[in-house]
């Protein structure tokens, strides 16, 4: 069972709507007893950084998600939901992050606008089962996740400069872009994560 946390703040419908086309059973709730009787968890979200985390703390699902993946158990950030793994962001000031990745989240540098919106290509660094080949992926955002360690970017995109669209550290992994609105690249990792033992 995939567990989509709800917690006001990210596109529930459209992920619903991809693990049932997929034929894979999720629930999306808030409450912390239930998503802990799932196998892996998503971290969706749009908007910005602090208010997200504001509410996360809030609700106190930023402990719940921190001992989650300090469990070892499996977990994915989408779109600002991957930001939210990091340490820090510059976003209205800096704000703490849930700090599961470290690292710090910057304004997009070099594009020919603020916010990076539409297609673009995502190309793997290394081999990773959930991003497995390069493909084009639909991305929302003005601001970019930077890691503090290399190795724990999985995949790049450029937009003015090389960014980081797929970041990994063993069971959490978040991907800058919306898999839920990339078609059929995006379902294949949606469902990769539901199923693959990384």
């Amino acid at each position: 069972m995939i567990g989509i946390i709800d917690y006001g703040i990210g596109n529930i419908g459209s992920l619903t709507n991809a693990f049932r086309f997929l034929d894979i059973p999720c629930i999306y709730s808030g409450d912390q007893k239930k998503l802990s009787e799932c196998d892996r968890l998503i971290l969706p979200g749009v908007g910005a950084f602090q208010p997200a985390m504001d509410v996360l703390t809030t609700l106190k699902l930023d402990r719940f998600i921190q001992n989650w993946a300090m469990d070892g158990k499996h977990l994915l950030g989408i779109c600002l939901g991957m930001q939210l793994l990091l340490s820090e962001s510059e976003e209205n000031g800096l704000t703490s992050g849930l700090n599961i990745i470290p690292g710090k989240v910057i304004p997009i540098k070099g594009g020919s606008r603020k916010i990076h919106i539409g297609w673009n290509q995502v190309k793997p660094v290394g081999d990773h089962s959930i991003v497995p080949s390069k493909g084009y992926a639909y991305f929302v955002h003005s601001y970019a996740s930077k890691p503090a360690n290399k190795t724990h970017i999985a995949a790049q995109t450029k937009y003015g400069e090389l960014f980081a669209s797929v970041i990994q550290k063993g069971s959490v992994i978040g991907v800058q872009f919306h898999p839920e609105k990339s078609q059929d690249y995006g379902m294949d990792i949606l469902r990769r994560f539901s199923v693959e033992p990384f």
